[in-house]
């Protein structure tokens, strides 16, 4: 190569024949031909501090091999990622959404202030992708993301295990429904390797929808992290980003409303998570595309559920890329005319043109991913919901309902902690409706997320019986009669701030609808006594995040409506 092949005015290196710029690039491993060759970032998400993060250090390494290889100059930098897991249901639980934000800005500044000519990001928990994703929208230079790989399912007493398992132990230990044994061993044994949680939770549904959105490379998302074939697809990665910077494929011409389409009918069809709304609404917002909360509802009702996996289903992520994974459900989406097959993929190649010879039908000796007229459900999981308490939008996962409707008496907490007290004292029964507010984008700040009370009601059997409804989020590993990402949120006067117990409360996935039932005059004159309470936060990243972040209904981003 003679010369940089992409922002050739922009780049460091590009044009100069003396320079200081070139001193300190030497100094890091520059010689004298490599000074016209594109410079590629690899943006290192390796954290010891979780099992999702543990394992992308070889990752890192067989990439930046591969770019050297093909003619490029890897520069790597890291970046942060929090442990979602790990902090549930703790104070540290807040920074989680942040982090998605903290990381677009991350990767912005440092192959911005480099003036890099594209970027390979490597991510395994949650808000790695969401964040991966905005930034290099912003940004605007050729890339691809890469997936750390998912977790290997762990096993007690022959019964395969997640993360999610754990959590929903402690409700069945606290309810009597479990041995100390049995709740030992489910500890020590549900997480087995490095990787990410192992269902069809946040980590695997963005990964999985980014394969849809043309952004990663198809049949890469759900490969087990600890395996060679998830390395050698760091290397292939990397090839086809400097394939991409020669043609200046950027991410914006990947990225657009059919692309964003097509990743949300990935994530109804295999089951994913309500995190995926949220994350798609900030993605749709960077990549400057008209994305609404009504167009995910679309999407639903067009779109069938085809995969049997965890949280409410049988089977892992391993399982489903044995099975034939997000290729094999694209292709089946594709050819019953709920795929746009010809938006364009990083590889250049259109979906289609890249879905050419993965079979039209599921192979008949699985039953993960199921015959499109024998799907799991007829309609998409995620139903967005609207009503009198939540005028902008709100978010219901109905997967694995009988029953996706319920009305009930109000059980009103101002904080996740309350509300666990509570479950934890056995004071929730059937037919309440649980609500959590003050968590919301600002009022938490952060919209922490509830696994450990949708678990510990799952585990005390109550998990079809009870609503709940919160302006924070859900956990990809939650299911049961949740409602989240209700907008306007508590901490801005939103309805759910108005809310008192004992008023009834309706839940109604199948129209669409929630809302409490008090009268309007009722309402308005809760509203005139009503006050803000103070931040809980007024500075540092969370002051700073909960001045400026938008409604959960606008994605929650930080950088403008």
């Amino acid at each position: 190569m003679s010369e940089p092949l992409n922002r050739k005015s922009k780049t460091i290196t590009a044009g100069v024949a003396r320079s200081p710029n070139r001193a300190m690039l030497r100094a890091v491993g520059f010689g004298d031909g490599d000074f016209v060759k594109p410079i590629v970032g690899v943006a290192n998400a390796h954290s010891t501090m979780n099992p999702c993060n543990a394992g992308i250090q070889p990752l890192t390494d067989r990439a930046a091999a591969a770019l050297k290889a093909v003619g490029a100059m890897p520069q790597t930098f890291g970046i942060p990622t929090v442990t979602d897991g790990i902090s549930m249901g703790t104070e540290g639980m807040k920074y989680s959404l942040v982090s998605r934000e903290v990381i677009a800005d991350s990767i912005e500044t440092a192959v911005s202030s480099q003036c890099m000519d594209g970027v390979l990001v490597i991510g395994g928990c949650d808000k790695n992708m969401p964040g991966a994703m905005i930034g290099m929208l912003r940004m605007n230079i050729p890339g691809v993301f890469v997936y750390a790989g998912t977790i290997k399912p762990g096993s007690w007493k022959g019964v395969p295990l997640t993360v999610v398992s754990s959590f929903e132990a402690v409700g069945s230990f606290q309810a009597g429904k479990m041995s100390e044994e049995d709740f030992l061993g489910i500890e020590k044994n549900a997480c087995p390797s490095v990787g990410a949680c192992g269902g069809m939770y946040t980590a695997n549904t963005m990964s999985s929808a980014f394969e849809a959105l043309g952004m990663s490379l198809l049949g890469s998302s759900q490969m087990a992290s600890p395996d060679p074939e998830k390395a050698d697809s760091a290397a292939d990665s990397a090839r086809v980003l400097v394939q991409a910077i020669a043609k200046d494929i950027k991410p914006r011409d990947v990225v657009t409303r059919k692309a964003i389409e097509n990743a949300m009918a990935l994530i109804m069809a295999t089951g994913g998570s309500t995190n995926g709304v949220l994350h798609f609404l900030a993605i749709a917002h960077a990549a400057q595309v008209a994305f609404t909360l009504d167009d995910v509802e679309v999407i639903r009702l067009r779109t069938p559920v085809l995969c049997d996996l965890k949280p409410s289903g049988k089977y892992v992520a391993v399982d489903f890329h044995r099975a034939g994974g997000v290729p094999q459900v694209l292709k089946m989406l594709l050819v019953n005319g709920l795929l746009h097959g010809d938006a364009l993929t990083i590889t250049g190649e259109t979906l289609a043109e890249a879905l050419a010879s993965v079979p039209d039908a599921p192979r008949a000796d699985q039953d993960v991913i199921r015959p499109f007229d024998q799907p799991m459900y007829r309609q998409g999981h995620l139903a967005v919901l609207k009503g009198n308490l939540a005028p902008d939008g709100a978010v219901a996962k109905i997967t694995g309902l009988k029953n996706p409707s319920i009305t009930g008496p109000a059980r009103v907490f101002n904080s996740e902690d309350e509300c666990m007290a509570a479950i934890m004292a056995n004071a929730i029964k059937a037919g309440d409706v649980v609500v959590i507010r003050y968590i919301g984008p600002r009022g938490g700040p952060g919209m922490p997320e509830m696994l450990a009370p949708t678990s510990a009601l799952v585990g005390q059997g109550l998990g079809e019986s009870v609503g709940l409804i919160t302006d924070g989020r859900f956990s990809g590993g939650t299911w049961g009669m949740v409602v989240g990402h209700v907008a306007p949120e508590a901490y801005v006067g939103g309805p759910i701030a108005l809310i008192e117990d004992g008023d009834s409360l309706t839940i109604d996935a199948k129209q669409q609808l929630i809302q409490v039932n008090v009268d309007d005059a009722t309402l308005a004159a809760r509203k005139a006594k009503w006050v803000q309470p103070p931040p809980r936060y007024t500075r540092g990243v969370l002051g700073k995040f909960a001045r400026i972040v938008s409604s959960a209904s606008k994605g929650a981003v930080t950088d403008g409506e």
